[in-house]
């Protein structure tokens, strides 16, 4: 098939692109937000395509996936042909709500259109009305291999822009933390908090690795395609117990997960004095990962989504 879509989340479009169609990215001139195509340095293969937005009603295209409010109010009724519009059509919800978490009303309201969430906390949480609903969970597969050592005697914590970000993001919990015990911070503006910065995606798995634990400090977001990426390597994840998150990690057995902070950060020191726990709790982890996230079971289940919204 051909599939027509923007760059919103680089990694997540990476791992989509691993089902075997073609994947046409929007993109204009200044390659502003969402229109960005084949950037970065993550390895993108010959089945991922550009197409200008100028270009995009000329261009036959087999589904039309959006992954925005912005492409899905506004930009489609401008670069998109009327027959384009009437089309096959997906609409990815990165997110749960933001407005208010359980009343807020999906604005992809057509029940032409299939509704893809990424967990099934996000799921429950909108109010998708009519609109028929998918559930495709993430699926992920690490640029580079990389096994847990755990040798650094710290946390690493991956969240990119953190001081703009706020409560909902954690940068409260982050820096209480921090304070106690260590911590690494990396990602885009990490420098602004004393992190160090934005690690290349192909270079992560093997900073994973090297850290006693991986730490999310998320109050609230979708399930973090680092917190799997580091289950995938094996290193032990703690984190608020939050979102989907608290269906995916059991505390003490493949992860340590709680609503209170004081006990994670017992939960933390207690990894640093104990590296056999930790190796446990990870592989733990890891295991969970590779049987609920393989990128095999996302590619399978992104095909059937396609063929069900094309026949």
């Amino acid at each position: 098939m051909r599939i027509l879509t923007w760059h919103v989340h680089g990694n997540y479009l990476y791992y989509l692109s691993q089902v075997p169609h073609d994947w046409w990215l929007v993109t204009d001139a200044q390659r502003s937000p969402g229109h960005s195509g084949r950037v970065g340095n993550l390895p993108w293969g010959p089945n991922v395509h550009e197409v200008p937005a100028e270009r995009v009603r000329e261009t036959p295209f087999d589904v039309v996936l959006f992954q925005s409010r912005a492409a899905w109010d506004d930009e489609q009724h401008r670069i998109l042909s009327p027959a384009q519009r009437r089309g096959p059509r997906i609409y990815l919800e990165h997110d749960p709500p933001q407005a208010h978490p359980t009343d807020t009303r999906h604005w992809m309201d057509d029940p032409q259109v299939m509704l893809v969430h990424c967990t099934p906390f996000n799921a429950l949480m909108w109010d998708s009305g009519a609109v028929p609903v998918r559930v495709i969970e993430h699926g992920v597969r690490l640029l580079q291999p990389a096994r847990y050592r755990g040798d650094v005697a710290s946390g690493l914590v991956v969240v990119n822009n953190l001081d703009r970000r706020g409560r909902r993001l954690g940068a409260d919990i982050y820096r209480a933390v921090a304070g106690q015990v260590p911590l690494e911070l990396v990602g885009m503006g990490s420098e602004r908090c004393g992190g160090h910065g934005e690690v290349p995606n192909h270079l992560l798995p093997e900073r994973m690795a090297a850290h006693r634990f991986f730490f999310n400090p998320i109050r609230y977001t979708s399930l973090g395609l680092a917190v799997i990426e580091a289950m995938m390597v094996g290193t032990p994840v703690v984190a608020l117990a939050t979102t989907e998150l608290a269906g995916v990690l059991r505390d003490g057995a493949n992860g340590i997960v709680d609503t209170r902070v004081d006990r994670l950060v017992d939960a933390m020191r207690m990894l640093l004095a104990n590296p056999t726990l930790a190796r446990a709790i990870g592989e733990a982890g890891r295991r969970t990962a590779r049987e609920r996230f393989h990128i095999d079971r996302f590619v399978a289940d992104w095909d059937a989504a396609l063929h069900e919204v094309t026949h």
